[in-house]
């Protein structure tokens, strides 16, 4: 797990909310603080679908909802003259590309054992900062999928120039 603030907030949230680079992720939950607090939960409402839809895996092949639907949304809720007092986002790398990240190192845990890999994307009104997490689906004592995840992460932001301050030393 690696922390790490953003140093320019308005490129970051350009590339956030404003083109494809985080359309790799599923967003499990959302929290966006304007003139009123708006949750956005990313599980998939079964209700909504039938049954023959809801085991379609080409009409909904995951349990959250893809970040590239969920993106206009979200962008309609923060764009405006007044900058948002708070939001937070809960990300989810797409399970096909744990294979990848699980490929940079030498590690043993398959990508069928990784639940996921995690953004936790904060602002507090004055800071941006993105936190980094894995889940697994047992508990496992190899930590090598949680540095492949976090430098993984860096590499993801620098090829974006997206600019950030690691503040994982200062805990």
């Amino acid at each position: 797990m690696i922390a790490l603030k953003i140093t320019n907030i308005k490129q970051f949230m350009g590339r956030f909310l404003g083109s494809e680079d985080f359309d790799a992720f599923l967003l499990e939950e959302a929290s966006v603080s304007t003139y009123n607090t708006f949750l956005i939960d990313g599980h998939q409402n079964r209700a909504f679908y039938s049954a023959e839809e809801w085991d379609d895996e080409t009409i909904r092949p995951y349990d959250f909802s893809t970040w590239k639907t969920i993106r206009p949304i979200c962008f309609d809720l923060i764009k405006g003259t007044h900058t948002p007092t708070a939001f937070r986002f809960v990300l989810h790398l797409i399970p096909k590309y744990a294979e990848s990240i699980l490929k940079g190192g030498d590690t043993s845990v398959a990508p069928d054992q990784v639940k996921a890999f995690v953004l936790n994307i904060k602002y507090d009104g004055t800071d941006l900062t993105i936190v980094t997490g894995t889940a697994f689906h047992t508990f496992l004592m190899d930590k090598t999928p949680d540095a492949l995840w976090d430098r993984a992460v860096r590499q993801f932001l620098t090829k974006r120039d997206i600019a950030y301050e690691d503040l994982t030393s200062i805990y």
